[in-house]
């Protein structure tokens, strides 16, 4: 189930990525960029916890991914908000 699960958040983590990669083509702007970025890092962090979910310990490391693609969308933000 956690399988399944896994597989649907980074279908859809990918999915979201695609969408903002639609959108910064046809508008040039770094927020949708930086967004379609942060999103990939996702799936990719989410698609490593999948595969190493038997090894707890090598799965921490993976976390710092996640705070990553959280600190570009933080970053992102207040790159628009200040222009």
């Amino acid at each position: 189930m956690t399988d399944l699960l896994s597989g649907i958040l980074i279908a859809e983590y990918a999915a979201i990525a695609l969408f903002f990669a639609k959108f910064w083509s046809k508008s040039r702007d770094r927020l949708f960029l930086m967004f379609s970025g942060a999103f990939v890092v996702l799936a990719v962090q989410r698609l490593a916890i999948a595969m190493t979910h038997e090894i707890l310990e090598q799965q921490m490391p993976l976390y710092l991914l996640r705070l990553a693609a959280f600190v570009v969308i933080i970053v992102a933000i207040v790159d628009k908000n200040r222009r």
